[in-house]
């Protein structure tokens, strides 16, 4: 599979960029996809929930009325989680949401959201630049000559890059990450993909 080149003005450079169809063009599996995103947002949870249980509220452990022979049912004290202001049955407790895939599995489908990707058009190549110093206006620009400025954009760059990362900080729908970072959720959370040449060479090897 072949894309076109554009430059920053958004103007096509008439070189064509390889996209190897071993990463951008396999039999998707939207069963490994499912699993990866499922693990990434599993390992973002704090999981530092906690409700206190009955031994743990404050209030009293008198018993409130004699077991037999008040008429009514037999409670103990005022903790009970039965009662308002009592502690709560297997309440929430802190815990480690993470969980391990197979290296292959998130290889897989991290091949398969970039064939969604080059399927539905929306994988943009652009050739190598820079920011000389942070400016937000300086990558909305970019953003409006390439026309992905209304949608939600991922700029994948081969190596980390502090000024174009500081340019799009600010922006709400813009994401920049190095082609190493790339992941299955990034990949589908974002709607357009735009990735470096250099970026690309990375990329081809995944």
């Amino acid at each position: 599979m072949e894309l076109a080149v554009y430059n920053i003005k958004g103007e096509d450079t008439g070189r064509k960029a390889l996209l190897n169809d071993e990463v951008f063009a396999i039999e998707a599996n939207e069963h490994a996809v499912y699993l990866d995103v499922k693990q990434y947002l599993a390992n973002q949870r704090q999981g530092t929930h906690k409700a206190k249980e009955r031994s743990e509220v404050s209030g009293s452990t008198r018993k409130l009325h004699k077991q037999k022979g008040g008429g009514g049912a037999r409670i103990g004290d005022i903790n009970s989680p039965v009662l308002v202001g009592g502690g709560r049955v297997f309440g929430p407790r802190p815990r480690d949401y993470r969980f391990k895939l197979n290296k292959k599995l998130k290889q897989l489908a991290r091949k398969s959201a970039l064939t969604y990707k080059a399927q539905d058009n929306e994988i943009i190549i652009v050739e190598d630049f820079t920011i000389e110093a942070p400016k937000t206006k300086d990558f909305v620009n970019i953003a409006k000559n390439l026309k992905v400025a209304d949608k939600k954009t991922l700029l994948v760059l081969a190596d980390q890059n502090k000024s174009v990362y500081l340019s799009a900080r600010n922006l709400p729908n813009a994401n920049v990450m190095s082609a190493s970072e790339v992941n299955t959720y990034a990949l589908l959370n974002n709607k357009a993909i735009i990735l470096t040449e250099s970026s690309l060479d990375v990329i081809n090897k995944f």
